[in-house]
């Protein structure tokens, strides 16, 4: 059986910001429909590398690529967002005075002017697209609710939604249960476990139980590279982790 071909490769990237080595030789491999966890102390490189992948910023060094030989150091973040990467921030990004419907028609490949596309017709596809996505992120009932008077955690389902809608091969996540309670958390994993396997998605995460919700595989980044790769129990019983992040090696048991 051949093994799943890899969506994202990442391969001795570099990347410095005035003398500050935030990427310091990063080798990172994804599978196509896989669900992959990072985590990592502050300052470990976690937004820095989504900003390579998107084109936010170009590394000094290294390659990084997307499927099969598609070379994203080379091209714009538009370009890398019509492949199929998209990119859902921490802090929700929709048009709040929009309503949940509009924020989705507007998501849709193809769209450009915000007016010519409110007031334009809406074809059929679209409009079952829509409320497929609706029903996904849970949202079916918000449908004509404004945007700016849902709860935190409706808006970040609603941005996923957004991401959703361009039908994204490769979903990037940065720090979903930030700031959402309990309820809306564990509500946001078993989203992101219905979308593993339909979309290759990498989520960043500090919220080590949301972490042992989803993660199927950890990475752990620590000054700009990969310290240990596993699952939950691996990573956090790692003598390696426990020293960044606590400060201390394990001690011996007696």
């Amino acid at each position: 059986m051949l093994p799943p071909e890899f969506i994202l490769t990442l391969e001795d990237v570099d990347k410095s910001f005035d003398g500050f080595k935030a990427i310091n030789g990063l080798t990172f491999y994804m599978d196509t429909g896989e669900l992959r966890t990072i985590i990592g102390p502050n300052g470990a490189g976690k937004s820095t590398m989504l900003d390579l992948i998107t084109g936010r910023t170009r590394p000094d060094r290294g390659k990084i690529e997307f499927g099969r030989n598609t070379d994203l150091t080379r091209l714009n973040e538009y370009r890398i967002n019509r492949l199929g990467i998209g990119r859902k921030f921490q802090t929700p990004t929709v048009y709040i005075e929009h309503t949940v419907f509009e924020n989705l028609l507007l998501s849709l490949p193809g769209r450009r002017s915000v007016w010519a596309t409110i007031f334009s017709r809406t074809r059929p596809a679209q409009l079952d697209r829509i409320d497929e996505v609706l029903q996904t992120v849970g949202l079916s009932e918000a449908r004509e609710q404004r945007a700016g008077a849902l709860a935190h955690g409706q808006k970040q389902w609603l941005e996923i939604g957004m991401l959703l809608a361009q039908d994204p091969k490769l979903l990037l996540v940065d720090e979903p249960a930030a700031g959402m309670t309990d309820e809306e958390t564990v509500k946001t994993g078993e989203l992101l476990l219905r979308l593993a396997g339909r979309h290759s998605i990498l989520v960043i995460e500090h919220d080590m139980t949301f972490v042992r919700q989803i993660a199927r595989k950890v990475t752990v980044l620590h000054q700009g590279a990969v310290l240990c790769e596993g699952t939950v129990d691996e990573v956090q019983n790692n003598e390696k982790v426990i020293e960044v992040y606590l400060g201390r090696k394990k001690k011996d048991k007696h």
